[in-house]
């Protein structure tokens, strides 16, 4: 590997170590806040759990209370019906004194006494509106359900009707503990850890009520469900009691804050990412267009220094046709004079853009190959395997595609070792022309296939590296096509396969 490729892949795993070290840290970081967060959730949870049981012992011993207290009023309309019973069934010279000092104590319980028809016989606090009324049926249903009855049989046929109510004081208690039992189910709706919650029984299984769940949860069961096995696995539940369901569990998972706060690493990954592939390209694109500016000028000051030599064997060569010597010697300096000149030229349109003409390919590489064939080694053969159509004509700069194949020719009889065969094919598909030139060389490496054409790659001993990547930008950049090994076996040998436009 060229000392240039050793310091691009330096660079290039310099810059991948360096984004994976950043990116460890960032998650390392974000591990230890998130968990932070996390366990800050659970003990808001936990707070809440422990004062929602709380708050449901209360509500469980307040309901108690209240109805103690509403036996006690029960008890307290009875003790006062039979009371009136006693006073009504005793005999004329019986001491009434304990009775009518249990009626008379009454002091809260709204009292209604009735006979034969509705008749209201006495009353005691009730409003002034009933007090005033005659028969019970005055009083509207609405305000006569609020009552219960109690009826007393005191002469064959004939009895008393004793309707009654709630004390005043024990309907506000009734408000109370109504807005007692109302808030604490609110409560377990909404937390103060705005945390999703589910709250089931001591089977785990029946969903008792939810909490900070979205809608489209809550209107399908079955999503529901999925959500409850998912906290499950998630958090350990926490325990408490609840009013009549006894032993309950709170099933939460992590609030949707924090779900979204553990997205940061990926998402400053992405940045991170971005970053690197515009540092990349931008290294890159740089790279190239130092090493386009060191081809280029490489490439001008050779064919500038060509110039005059190829003058001067020019004119030396003119007066060697007039002297008295073999005229083959001129000729073949001739030859040799005119391939100096293409090469000169070629050397001058790099950095250009080329003009391409309507070339016909099988001409130009029937041309070449003669030529190529003498200045090669005797001991490698090149054949040229034309196809069955007379013309294949396609828009090509002459001079510059020579050069391609003269680069690919000698690449595959230094890889023969200056022994061996090549065979060039041209072949066609729609709107696209292969030339492939084949070689018995030692063939190529799989990993090798793309390496090859990277500035200052080479195998030899000597030379730049340079040959197969100016042929590469020849082909892709100048005659928009492309050059790639088709193919390779190892000890077998390699084609390289050029792909042209027709137009």
């Amino acid at each position: 590997m060229a000392k240039n490729d050793l310091h691009s892949a330096r660079w290039k795993w310099l810059l991948f170590i360096s984004a994976a070290v950043v990116f460890v840290l960032i998650i390392i970081y974000s591990n230890k806040l998130f968990n932070n967060i996390a366990q800050e959730e659970r003990k808001r949870i936990e707070i809440w759990a422990g004062a929602i049981s709380y708050k449901a012992k209360i509500v469980n011993e307040t309901e108690n209370f209240f109805n103690s207290i509403k036996l006690e009023e029960d008890n307290h309309a009875k003790i006062l019906a039979t009371a009136i019973q006693k006073i009504i069934e005793a005999p004329l010279d019986e001491d009434l004194t304990f009775y009518q000092s249990i009626i008379s104590a009454n002091k809260t319980v709204p009292l209604i006494v009735t006979s034969r028809g509705g008749s209201i016989d006495a009353s005691v606090n009730v409003p002034d509106s009933v007090s005033r009324m005659r028969n019970i049926k005055e009083m509207g249903e609405e305000d006569k359900a609020k009552y219960n009855s109690l009826t007393i049989p005191y002469i064959a046929n004939r009895y008393l009707t004793i309707y009654y109510q709630e004390a005043p004081a024990y309907a506000e208690l009734h408000v109370v503990i109504d807005n007692l039992v109302e808030s604490f189910f609110q409560e377990t709706v909404i937390n103060s850890a705005s945390v999703p919650v589910i709250i089931t029984d001591s089977t785990k299984k029946n969903i008792i009520n939810t909490g900070n769940i979205d809608s489209t949860q809550l209107a399908d069961t079955t999503l529901l469900l999925e959500t409850l096995d998912k906290m499950m696995a998630s958090n350990k539940p926490i325990e408490i009691n609840l009013l009549d369901h006894g032993t309950c569990y709170v099933f939460y998972e992590e609030s949707p804050v924090l779900k979204q706060l553990r997205l940061v690493p990926f998402i400053e990954l992405g940045f991170i990412i971005i970053f690197l592939i515009i540092a990349y390209l931008l290294l890159s694109v740089t790279r190239r267009s130092e090493q386009n500016r060191i081809w280029v000028g490489m490439s001008k000051e050779t064919a500038h220094q060509l110039g005059t030599p190829i003058s001067s064997l020019m004119a030396w060569n003119e007066l060697l046709k007039e002297m008295d010597v073999d005229q083959s010697i001129p000729t073949e300096i001739g030859k040799d004079v005119k391939r100096l000149e293409t090469i000169a030229q070629r050397f001058s349109k790099i950095g250009s853009a080329p003009v391409l003409d309507d070339t016909d390919l099988i001409m130009v590489i029937s041309e070449f190959v003669p030529y190529l064939q003498t200045r090669l080694s005797s001991m490698v053969n090149i054949t040229f395997h034309k196809p069955e159509m007379e013309q294949l004509v396609l828009p090509l700069n002459r001079y510059l595609f020579e050069w391609v194949v003269e680069n690919l020719c000698k690449n595959a009889v230094d890889a023969m070792d200056g022994k061996g065969s090549i065979n060039i094919r041209i072949s066609e598909e729609k709107n696209k022309v292969f030339v492939d030139i084949e070689d018995t060389g030692k063939g190529i490496p799989a990993k090798m296939h793309k390496k090859i054409f990277s500035p200052g790659y080479t195998s030899k001993n000597r030379g730049w590296g340079l040959g197969l990547t100016l042929a590469k930008r020849i082909i892709n950049e100048y005659h928009k096509g492309k050059l790639f090994v088709k193919s390779s076996v190892i000890d077998e040998g390699t084609v390289m396969r050029i792909q042209l436009r027709k137009s």
